[in-house]
C-alpha cells in the first residue's frame, strides 16, 4: 500500500467490494482513522493542512468517496445507512481492524450507524459538526438549504463553513480555499449540486435523525465519543450536543470560536491536537 505524508501529493487508490470500487487515499502513518465526508463533498473538501496535521500526530488517515461520488463506482445516495455500509466496506476490504470513525455533518450520522450497528470495528468515535439522534433543542437555519442547492461561489463557502461576521475567520477561509484548491493531479468528480439537493428537503427538521436506536446506543456506549464542533452552525447547531452533557456517558466536547460548520478548515492544526489528545486520553 502507498502511503504519503503529503495530502497534496497523495495518490488516489481503489478497492473492489460488494460490486462496486471505491477510492481512497492514505495519509501518514500510525492508529488507523477513517473519515467520513460531509453532504456534497469529495475527497478533495478535506483541507490538506487538517489531514497533514493529523498525521504529525501519528494518525495513518484515510479519506474515500461514497459510492457512486467522486471517483467511486456503484450507486449514489445520501441515505445514511448507505455511507455507513460504505465506511463499514472499505475498513473490512483493507483489513484495517480497529479504527478511529469520524464523520464530518452527513459523515457524522454514517459513524453513528456505524456504532450502532458494527461496534466492535471503533476504538473511538469522532464526530465533526453534526447532529446527534431525537429531538433537538435548535434546528439548523434555512439559509444552509439555500445554499447547499445551488453552485457555490467564495461567499458561499464562508458562510457555510466560517463565521462571515469575523474577519479572523474570513481571513482562515481564505487560507483554506487556498489548499483545497492546490491539488491539482487526480482531483475527483465534484457532486452534483442539483441531484444532491434531491435528498435535502425544504428546510430544518426536528429531528434530523430520527433514529431512537442510535441514541439508545450513545446513552449506553463505552466507546468515547468527541464532537468537535464551531460555535455557530447554521447546519447542526453545536447546542444539541451540549443538551446531552450527562445524557451520554462517553461524550466529549470542544468548540471553537468565531467558527461555523467547518472548524477543522479554520482550525486544521487545533482540531488534530484536540483529536490526538481524546484518542490518547
Amino acid at each position: 500500500m502507498t502511503i504519503s505524508t503529503s495530502a497534496y501529493a497523495v495518490p488516489n487508490q481503489f478497492v473492489e467490494v460488494d460490486g462496486r470500487r471505491l477510492a481512497y487515499r492514505v495519509i501518514g502513518e500510525g492508529t488507523p482513522l477513517v473519515l467520513c465526508l460531509r453532504f456534497r463533498g469529495i475527497m478533495d473538501d478535506w483541507d490538506p493542512a487538517f489531514l497533514d496535521a493529523l498525521a504529525a500526530q501519528r494518525f495513518r488517515v484515510y479519506v474515500f468517496d461514497y459510492s457512486g461520488l467522486g471517483w467511486s463506482t456503484g450507486q449514489p445516495t445520501y441515505d445514511p445507512a448507505s455511507l455507513a455500509k460504505d465506511a463499514v466496506d472499505l475498513i473490512g476490504a483493507l483489513k484495517l481492524g480497529r479504527v478511529v470513525l469520524g464523520g464530518w455533518s452527513i459523515g457524522g450520522v454514517a459513524a453513528q450507524l456505524v456504532l450502532l450497528q458494527a461496534p466492535q470495528l471503533l476504538s473511538h468515535l469522532l464526530l465533526i459538526a453534526t447532529t446527534p439522534p431525537g429531538p433537538l433543542v435548535k434546528t439548523g437555519e434555512p439559509l444552509f438549504y439555500q445554499l447547499a442547492a445551488r453552485s457555490n461561489d467564495f461567499e458561499d463557502f464562508v458562510s457555510l463553513f466560517f463565521e462571515p461576521t469575523s474577519a479572523s475567520s474570513r481571513e482562515a477561509a481564505v487560507r483554506s480555499a487556498e489548499r483545497i484548491a492546490r491539488r491539482s493531479e487526480g482531483r475527483c468528480t465534484p457532486v452534483p449540486y442539483a441531484w444532491a439537493a434531491q435528498s435535502l428537503g425544504d428546510g430544518p427538521r426536528n429531528p434530523m435523525f430520527p433514529v431512537q436506536v442510535a441514541l439508545d446506543a450513545l446513552k449506553q456506549t463505552q466507546t468515547p465519543v468527541l464532537h468537535l464542533g464551531g460555535d455557530h452552525d447554521i447546519v447542526f447547531p453545536v447546542e444539541n450536543w451540549y443538551a446531552l452533557n450527562r445524557t451520554l456517558p462517553t461524550l466529549h466536547l470542544v468548540t471553537l470560536p468565531s467558527s461555523g460548520h467547518g472548524p477543522q478548515l479554520q482550525y486544521p492544526v487545533a482540531s488534530a491536537a484536540h483529536i490526538a489528545a481524546f484518542v490518547a486520553g
